[in-house]
């Protein structure tokens, strides 16, 4: 992969597995990193919300990066984000020792560089001091985190992201494909590629040019995501199908995650424990468990036709 570019495509958004003393689970982690190889992913996309980066020291982001990077064995890219502290100097310091972990981007949290009743003025005076502090030879990433608020990239900066020539990646949270098709006309011509994280806008927004999907859905059923970034062009009524599918899907993202993505993988027969930093597992009900177990065994027939089925 080169340094400048990311590959069009699925990145998970990986979640952290823990052993019951709370720790991480690094052998875990190695299945769980087999298991999105097998199924089609271009890269994974470490240390991210949905890995807990909120509730990790900044010792085990960095472990968990370099782990994801020597597991995945440049088989796949890894990028990874982890800034989460407030202090602007703070973050360069926690963003530099990412980029050394050997990842092939550091992703930046829009809303690590002003507050929500703040603008783009104090958003780009902040991005231009971390930048300085940065080096230019690390490719640079956006991620329009939730939390700890969700902060769009506006068209103006948008458009500084791409005259910049700093950033190769974006994760869009908008779930709005006006937004979308905004962006991607900005970003037209550039190395700056923008990945959907939200499924319902998805067939939409490859359509309109965005170069994959990057979201949770990934840790359920990665392979039909895979097989629609790569197919969606080719046969249009399988496409819309499988759309309508993981778009129906999607909506148990509204239940107890990362829990239930990790009960969805017990269920895929990985060794997941059901341990969480962020999500109380006690809250994980029946009617859950059985919402995501008839979701899977759904997910295998569309798998069968069109992904890659399970052994």
């Amino acid at each position: 992969m080169s340094a400048r570019t990311i590959a069009a495509g699925v990145w998970p958004t990986m979640i952290t597995p823990f052993s019951t003393d709370g720790s991480i689970d690094y052998g875990t982690l190695e299945t769980l990193i087999e298991w999105y190889i097998e199924r089609g992913v271009t890269g994974l996309f470490a240390v991210c919300q949905s890995s807990e980066m909120f509730f990790l020291s900044l010792k085990e982001r960095l472990a968990l990066a370099r782990a994801c990077v020597k597991y995945a064995a440049g088989r796949v890219g890894v990028i990874a984000s982890g800034h989460v502290a407030d202090e602007l100097a703070d973050q360069a310091d926690e963003a530099k020792m990412m980029a050394a972990t050997g990842v092939d981007a550091v992703v930046l949290l829009t809303n690590r560089f002003a507050r929500d009743h703040e603008g783009d003025a104090v958003f780009r005076k902040n991005l231009d001091r971390f930048i300085k502090m940065f080096p230019e030879d690390v490719m640079l990433g956006f991620y329009e985190c939730p939390a700890p608020y969700k902060r769009l990239l506006s068209p103006a900066m948008m458009q500084y992201g791409v005259e910049s020539g700093r950033f190769g990646f974006l994760k869009d949270t908008s779930c709005r494909i006006g937004d979308i098709k905004a962006k991607l006309e900005i970003a037209k011509g550039s190395n700056f590629k923008l990945f959907n994280a939200n499924t319902a806008t998805l067939l939409e927004s490859l359509k309109a040019g965005a170069a994959g999907y990057s979201g949770i859905m990934t840790n359920f059923h990665a392979d039909l995501y895979t097989w629609l970034c790569s197919n969606w062009s080719k046969d249009a009524v399988q496409a819309q199908e499988l759309q309508d599918f993981i778009c129906l899907a999607s909506m148990i993202e509204y239940q107890l995650y990362p829990v239930n993505a990790m009960y969805a993988l017990q269920l895929e027969g990985l060794p997941f424990k059901l341990v969480s930093r962020r999500a109380d597992p006690a809250m994980f009900t029946e009617s859950m468990r059985k919402e995501v177990e008839q979701m899977t065994r759904l997910s295998r027939v569309f798998s069968a036709r069109y992904g890659k089925a399970p052994n």
